[in-house]
């Protein structure tokens, strides 16, 4: 799996401006997110709170595809520059984009179903 991770900073303007954000956000960016070819889950979720410290952060979503190349095409959609350009106009200069790769070899025991690794725990297999 490939995911794009958008991390979403607080805009300037308080609650009000964080409002209409996120009104925007939900009613014409993540509409035209919906329509990328090769898109096969959205995630949305807002963050709560940040441990050790404080944040600006307020919004982290993520887009899963099957692997990079499903995501350079979504990428390459019109769906996709639509929502590009929708998010310049919507978060200018608020958000941060990240590409994630699944890397089992580094958390073997992390994909694991949580009664196998408590079986694991106990000593039984």
């Amino acid at each position: 799996m490939t995911t794009l991770l958008a991390l979403y900073r607080r805009p300037e303007g308080g609650p009000e401006a964080q409002a209409a954000f996120e009104r925007r956000y939900a009613s014409e960016h993540l509409p035209l997110v919906a329509g990328t070819p090769g898109l096969r889950k959205t995630i949305v979720q807002r963050v709560i709170s940040a441990l050790g410290g404080e944040t600006d952060l307020i919004l982290a979503t993520l887009m899963v595809f099957d692997d990079r190349a499903a995501l350079d095409a979504g990428l390459a959609s019109d769906a996709m520059r639509a929502a590009g350009r929708n998010l310049r106009e919507i978060a200018p200069g608020l958000s941060t984009l990240l590409v994630l790769e699944d890397a089992p070899e580094l958390a073997p025991g992390a994909s694991l179903p949580v009664d196998t690794v408590q079986n694991i725990a106990e000593g039984s297999s």
